[in-house]
């Protein structure tokens, strides 16, 4: 991949369906830099607020970004799809990466929902380097007992995953007790104060931004250990 690899809007063919992708580079360099396929969460989209944000938030620190939309999504549908379509349109997406880019490293996640499609294929060996999950839903709100947390043992990639201490859909205790059965490298980064869209309150001290840059810098950290794996 040369240093002047283009911002690029694509069509992907999933099945005989189609969906929009787009690939963000890096700002600093883009030889050989990892690339994220980043999936949206259920009520968002490829160019919600949360995901360009992110987007050039991991730009900015050496990362290239494939942002895109579930089918449900692409068709204006607020009803997500099920698990395995879900599944089927990010394998799709990633397929492209890889005729496209080549990438060194490939990272496969994204918000909510979009990162919990992700686990479910990594936790059935979906080649990648790892797993970045962004809010990951371990139960829906006030819901405790639904945990979603079954594959998670399964996965053998390294994960990287971000929760707010004020996340409705994942309680700090019940995630801790889950991740006891976790054989892989995980790293859990507790955003303190943050709810389920890393929305900080102004008594916290901090912004979002803030919150952001810290989510962005940790990744980057991590993304450089797991190259050298």
């Amino acid at each position: 991949m040369s240093d002047s690899q283009p911002r690029a809007d694509w069509r992907v063919a999933v099945g005989e369906e189609e969906t929009s992708a787009a690939f963000d580079p890096a700002t600093t360099s883009t030889t050989d830099a990892p690339v994220f396929v980043c999936a949206h969460g259920a009520g968002g989209n490829m160019s919600d607020r949360n995901v360009l944000q992110l987007s050039a938030a991991l730009r900015d620190r050496g990362l290239n970004v494939v942002r895109f939309n579930f089918l449900y999504r692409e068709k204006k549908s607020a009803r997500p799809d099920p698990m395995p379509r879900l599944e089927e349109c990010f394998a799709a997406v990633v397929a492209r990466v890889r005729e496209e880019i080549e990438p060194r490293t490939l990272i496969i996640g994204g918000r909510s929902m979009g990162g919990r499609a992700a686990s479910m294929m990594a936790a059935r060996n979906f080649a990648c380097d790892g797993l970045l999950l962004l809010a990951y839903p371990l139960h829906p709100p006030g819901q405790p007992e639904k945990l979603r947390d079954a594959h998670l043992p399964l996965i053998t990639a390294p994960v990287l995953c971000f929760n707010g201490t004020r996340d409705p859909f994942c309680t700090k205790e019940l995630m801790e007790t889950a991740l006891t059965t976790v054989k892989t490298r995980w790293e859990m980064h507790w955003v303190d104060g943050a709810d389920h869209s890393f929305h900080v309150l102004k008594s916290s001290g901090r912004d979002d931004a803030a919150v952001l840059s810290e989510i962005a810098g940790a990744t980057k950290e991590w993304v450089a250990a797991i190259s050298h794996l």
